[in-house]
């Protein structure tokens, strides 16, 4: 990971308090002037932000695999869908499919994902600050501070803004 984006992350797990002060006024925002804020700076922060030189998501967390994903994933592996589960995911506590390891198993030396065309969608959506009703998943979007810089940034910004 470059300097820069770990120095993002620092900066947000030093400012935790503040994040989360700055959330709860969030909550009482007009939900579109939020969505607002925070969809300027997605498209701003991405302009800057390489995620093939970061990969933080892909080497320490897992998406949520819906049967959907499930099955996309599988046939274009050539695999048995039980076999695609018992080789690669596990229930996390919440009964949801999460990957068994990290690393992600499809994640490339190159940073580059092995499936990309057939990922789950929470990878592709993720990291989440482009969508709809962004008071909704504020308490995700605090925890995502600490793996993607590019949330790092935009919270940072965020909380300039309304602090």
């Amino acid at each position: 990971m470059k300097a820069e984006y770990k120095q993002s992350i620092e900066k947000s797990l030093a400012e935790k308090d503040v994040i989360k002060k700055t959330f709860q006024k969030l909550k009482q925002k007009k939900p579109k002037e939020l969505d607002a804020a925070f969809h300027s700076l997605h498209d701003k922060t991405f302009q800057k932000i390489d995620c093939l030189a970061c990969a933080n998501c892909c080497k320490t967390t897992s998406p949520i695999f819906r049967d959907v994903d499930i099955k996309r994933i599988a046939k274009y592996l050539r695999m048995k869908e039980q076999n695609f589960i018992q080789q690669y995911l596990r229930m996390d506590e919440e009964n949801d499919y999460v990957l068994q390891q990290s690393p992600c198993s499809f994640l490339g030396a190159d940073n580059k994902c092995d499936i990309y065309e057939y990922r789950p969608l929470a990878c592709r959506e993720y990291p989440h600050t482009d969508r709809k009703n962004m008071f909704q998943i504020l308490p995700l979007t605090e925890k995502n501070t600490e793996i993607c810089p590019a949330v790092a940034r935009i919270v940072d910004e965020i909380v300039l803004k309304y602090k």
